[in-house]
């Protein structure tokens, strides 16, 4: 049943095109012969046509409908203006205004009823064409939704290959990936980089697939020679991951590859300065050392975080970016709430 607003300040009207609107058959009139209640209805309820005169008192059917378009979600409702003047001057205000349609009194009933249906039909068509472009931006919105997770699930099992070949665990990736949002987060960067870093943070170390067994599992210090095989690890992760259209592993990509630099230079592998290394590093340095540090391995025992946190202080303006030092100790809490929440599930592989 389509609904039908008539707004008219004369009786006989109202009851002339309401009588014509009923014999369409599946209409319903509603009819205001005061032009701010009419408007009022028009506001909470949506109507599938309204017809408003040009001439009435409290105002004319100009403003009527610049109020009508004004209230959110009556933007396109279709509206026949009811005129007896033909001036062309009233009619292009009206429709730069948001008229759809005109009749010129005296009215004629014929066509009074077919531009009514006409612009019904109208109407219900442009709601059809909206109803399925929302049906379709939903569907392709679960299927992005579908792919991203697909996506997210291999680059953490990539994530995982690596560190099956290094005395690391699945908790470590876990930690320092939400450690490096909690950074970005206190930086103020935007949700869209805060999850970006949280998605690619995972996949610093994937490099450490190329590195050989005895060098990667060896229990001691390594040799001069060993360690400088050992960092190819950046510039192999970075070769793995480049070249790719996804936003997560290009920024995964340049992790890899920057995560071993040092504010001072010092770092690898290209001994690169201060704002030169590029943030999502600096920001993942920050993540990875202070996990690194809080982490027993084979090798090694776990610091106390407060040792780690000191050391962090001590190296802010060499090792780490002291900007990201400073955001990384102004969440201490939900440091530690992350650092109990992921804990290892098993001994750490040798």
């Amino acid at each position: 049943m389509y609904k039908i607003a008539i707004v008219d300040d004369s009786e006989i009207n109202l009851a002339l095109f309401s009588a014509l609107v009923v014999k369409l058959g599946d209409c319903r009139p509603e009819a205001f012969q005061e032009s701010l209640k009419g408007l009022a209805w028009c506001s909470k309820n949506e109507p599938d046509l309204v017809i408003v005169d040009y001439m009435m008192p409290e105002m004319d059917g100009i403003e009527w409908i610049k109020r009508l378009r004004a209230v959110a979600g009556r933007e396109e409702v279709p509206i026949l203006m009811i005129t007896a003047n033909d001036g062309r001057g009233v009619r292009h205000e009206a429709l730069q205004i948001g008229a759809t349609d005109f009749l010129t009194k005296p009215v004629d009933r014929i066509e009074f009823s077919a531009r009514v249906r006409n612009m019904l039909n109208l109407g219900s068509s442009r709601k059809k064409l909206a109803d399925k472009a929302s049906w379709l931006a939903e569907e392709v919105k679960k299927a992005t939704a579908a792919i991203h997770a697909r996506e997210q699930e291999l680059l953490f099992r990539m994530s995982r290959a690596a560190e099956f070949r290094d005395p690391e665990t699945g908790a470590h990736i876990q930690r320092m990936a939400h450690y490096s949002q909690l950074i970005a987060d206190r930086l103020g960067w935007s949700a869209e980089d805060q999850d970006l870093i949280l998605r690619a943070a995972p996949m610093h170390d994937i490099g450490k697939i190329g590195i050989p067994d005895h060098i990667l599992l060896k229990p001691g210090a390594l040799t001069r020679e060993e360690f400088e095989t050992m960092k190819t690890h950046a510039a192999l992760g970075y070769e793995l991951l480049k070249g790719s259209e996804s936003a997560i592993l290009q920024t995964a990509a340049s992790i890899a590859l920057s995560h071993h630099e040092k504010f001072d230079g010092s770092g690898y592998p290209s001994g690169l300065v201060g704002d030169a290394i590029p943030l999502f590093g600096r920001v993942v340095t920050v993540a990875d050392v202070f996990d690194a540090l809080t982490s027993e391995r084979p090798y090694k025992k776990a610091w106390p975080v407060e040792r780690a946190q000191a050391l962090l202080r001590e190296s802010a303006g060499t090792h780490f970016d002291p900007t990201c030092v400073d955001a990384f100790m102004s969440c201490w809490d939900d440091v530690l709430t992350i650092c109990e929440r992921y804990q290892d599930a098993e001994t750490p592989r040798r």
